[in-house]
C-alpha cells in the first residue's frame, strides 16, 4: 500500500500580511447592507407622501429588500464557496451600488419596491462573501476575536449611522439621495477589496448549485411574509392569506426534504443541526424581528407623533448606535475570553429586553431624555453584545467549504427576521391602532377637532407600544435559546470565549463536519 499523501498546508501557515487592511473594506460592505436596511427608514415618511404610498403598503419599500436579500441568502453563499469569494464580493458590490439608481429615480411605489428588492438581491451575494472572507481569513484565535469584534461593531452601528445619513440626505437634499449615496462607498469598497483582499487558495468548493433549492426557499420566505403583510388589510381569516400562509409551510417543507435527499444541498443539513449554531441562527432572528420593528416604530413616532426633522430623527437614533458600539467593541471581547457563549448571549438578550419594555411606556408626551434615551441605550448595548459572539458561532465548526453558506445562514436568519418582523409587527401596530381609534371614538368626537387629532396620536402610540409588547417576549425568548442550546466551548478552552476557529483542510478533501451524521457529497 502506497504511503498517504502528505496533509496539504493548513491555511493559518502564511497570514496575509494585508488582512487588517482588508478587514475595513470588507466591514465597508457589511455596512453598506446594514446601512441600507435601515436609512429609507427615515426617508420612508417623505417618499410615502411623494409617491402617495398608502400606510398598509409602506412596509413593502423595507420588506421587499429583506425578502430578496434573506430569501437569496443561502445560495448567495453557495455561491460564493463555489464561485470564489473575492469574485462573488466585487459582483455583489457593483450589483449593490448601481440598483439603487431605479430607486432613487422611482417615479411611483412599483420602482420604488423594484429597486429595492434589486438591491436586496446583489446584497444576498454580498453580505456572505465578506463573512465567509473572514472566517477563512482570520483562523488564529487571537486574530478572530478581534476581527469579528470589528466586524461586529460595524453591524451594529451601521444601522443608526443609516438613520443619522438619512435625516441628513432627506432634509438637506432630498430622499432619493438616500440610495443615490450608494455608488459612491460602493466605489471606494470595490477599489479597496480589489487592492487589499486575498481569498486562500485551498477555502473553495465544488459542488454544483441547488437551484431546485434555491426555487424552494425563496418561494416559502416571499409566501410567508406576503401572508402577514396581507393580514393587515384583509385579516387572518382572508382565504388569500391563508392561502399564502399555507403555501409557505408547504415550500419550506418541501425545502427541507430536498435539502436532505440532494447531492449537493443549497443548504447541507449538517449546517444547522449542530447545536450550538441553530441556536445562534434562531436567536438572531428573534433579535432582528425586535430590531427593525422598532426601528420603524420609532421612525413614526418621532416624525408623525413628535414632529422631530428627519435630521432630528436622525440625531434621536445616536445613543442606539453609542450603546452598540460600546457593546461591541469595548464589553464583548473581554467576556468572550472570560465566559462561556451561552453566558454572553443570554444576558445580552435581557439587557435588550430590557430596553424595549421601557419603549412599551411610550406615550404621545413622553421625554426623551427620561424614557426614550435609556431605553436605546440599553436595547444597543444589549444587542451589541451579541453580534461579535454570535457572528463567530455562526461559522464555528464547519469546513472551508460550508463556510460562506454557514456565514450566509446566520445573515439569512437576520434578513427573515427582519422582513417578517417588519410585516408581523406593522400588521399587530396598525390593528391595535385602529382598534384603539374605534373604542375612543365617541369621545374624541365630542372634543371637537383638538380631541380628534389627540385621538389620532394616541392610536399611533397605542399601536406601537403594543407591538414593542411583542418584542420584549421574542428577546426574552432569544435569551432563552442563548441558555439552553448554546453550548459551544469554555472560556479559554480554544480561544477567544472557547469559539473555535473555522476548520481548515484541503480543497478536495472532504470536510470533517459531519454533525447530521452523513457524508457531505464530493466536490469532485
Amino acid at each position: 500500500m502506497s504511503p498517504p499523501p502528505p496533509d496539504p498546508a493548513p491555511l493559518t501557515k502564511r497570514p496575509d500580511p494585508a488582512r487588517w487592511k482588508a478587514l475595513w473594506f470588507v466591514c465597508l460592505g457589511q455596512l453598506m447592507v446594514v446601512f441600507n436596511g435601515t436609512i429609507v427608514n427615515i426617508a420612508l415618511p417623505s417618499a410615502q407622501l411623494d409617491l402617495g404610498i398608502s400606510d398598509g403598503n409602506r412596509q413593502w419599500v423595507i420588506t421587499a429588500y429583506t425578502i430578496a436579500f434573506g430569501g437569496l441568502l443561502l445560495l448567495g453563499g453557495r455561491i460564493a464557496d463555489l464561485w470564489g469569494r473575492k469574485r462573488a464580493l466585487l459582483a455583489g458590490l457593483v450589483g449593490f451600488g448601481t440598483a439603487p439608481i431605479l430607486g432613487g429615480a422611482a417615479q411611483n411605489e412599483a420602482m420604488l419596491y423594484s429597486g429595492r428588492a434589486l438591491q436586496g438581491l446583489f446584497g444576498a451575494l454580498l453580505l456572505p462573501a465578506g463573512l465567509s472572507l473572514l472566517a477563512v481569513t482570520f483562523t488564529e484565535p487571537r486574530e478572530r476575536a478581534r476581527a469579528f469584534g470589528v466586524y461586529g461593531a460595524v453591524a451594529g452601528s451601521a444601522g443608526a449611522v443609516g438613520m443619522l445619513t438619512g435625516g441628513v440626505l432627506t432634509e438637506y437634499l432630498d430622499w432619493r439621495w438616500t440610495f443615490f449615496v450608494n455608488v459612491l462607498l460602493a466605489a471606494v469598497a470595490v477599489l479597496g477589496v480589489a487592492r487589499f483582499v486575498r481569498e486562500p487558495a485551498a477555502a473553495r468548493g465544488r459542488s454544483p448549485l441547488d437551484v431546485p433549492g434555491a426555487a424552494l426557499a425563496t418561494a416559502g420566505v416571499v409566501a410567508l411574509v406576503y401572508g402577514f403583510a396581507r393580514a393587515e388589510s384583509a385579516g387572518w381569516g382572508d382565504a388569500l392569506t391563508l392561502a399564502s400562509l399555507g403555501a409557505s409551510v408547504l415550500a419550506l417543507a418541501g425545502f427541507v426534504l430536498l435539502e436532505s435527499r440532494v447531492a449537493a444541498p443549497l443548504l447541507p443539513l449538517r449546517v444547522v443541526a449542530d447545536r450550538t449554531r441553530g441556536g445562534v441562527y434562531g436567536a438572531l432572528a428573534l433579535a432582528f424581528v425586535t430590531l427593525f420593528g422598532s426601528l420603524l416604530f420609532l421612525t413614526y413616532y418621532f416624525q408623525v407623533v413628535r414632529d422631530y426633522s428627519p435630521i432630528a430623527t436622525g440625531l434621536a437614533f445616536l445613543p442606539m448606535a453609542a450603546g452598540t458600539i460600546v457593546g461591541a467593541t469595548r464589553i464583548a471581547p473581554r467576556l468572550m475570553t472570560r465566559l462561556p457563549p451561552r453566558l454572553v448571549l443570554g444576558p445580552a438578550y435581557l439587557v435588550s429586553a430590557g430596553g424595549m419594555l421601557v419603549l412599551t411606556r411610550l406615550e404621545v408626551d413622553s421625554s426623551y431624555v427620561g424614557l426614550v434615551l435609556p431605553a436605546q441605550v440599553l436595547l444597543g448595548l444589549g444587542l451589541g453584545l451579541t453580534f461579535m459572539p454570535s457572528m463567530s458561532l455562526a461559522t464555528h465548526g464547519v469546513g472551508p467549504r460550508d463556510a460562506g453558506v454557514a456565514s450566509a445562514m446566520a445573515n439569512t436568519s437576520q434578513q427573515l427576521g427582519a422582513a417578517i418582523g417588519t410585516a408581523l409587527l406593522n400588521t399587530i401596530a396598525t390593528s391595535a391602532t385602529a382598534a384603539h381609534r374605534a373604542a375612543h371614538a365617541d369621545a374624541a368626537a365630542r372634543s371637537g377637532p383638538p380631541g380628534a387629532r389627540r385621538l389620532e396620536l394616541e392610536s399611533l402610540v397605542h399601536g406601537y407600544t403594543t407591538a414593542l409588547g411583542w418584542c420584549v417576549g421574542l428577546l426574552a425568548v432569544a435569551s432563552l435559546l442563548s441558555f439552553t442550546v448554546i453550548s459551544a466551548g469554555r472560556p479559554g478552552a480554544q480561544g477567544a470565549g472557547g469559539v473555535p476557529p473555522a476548520r481548515t483542510g484541503s480543497a478536495t478533501g472532504p470536510s470533517d463536519d459531519t454533525t447530521d451524521g452523513r457524508q457531505p457529497a464530493s466536490t469532485g
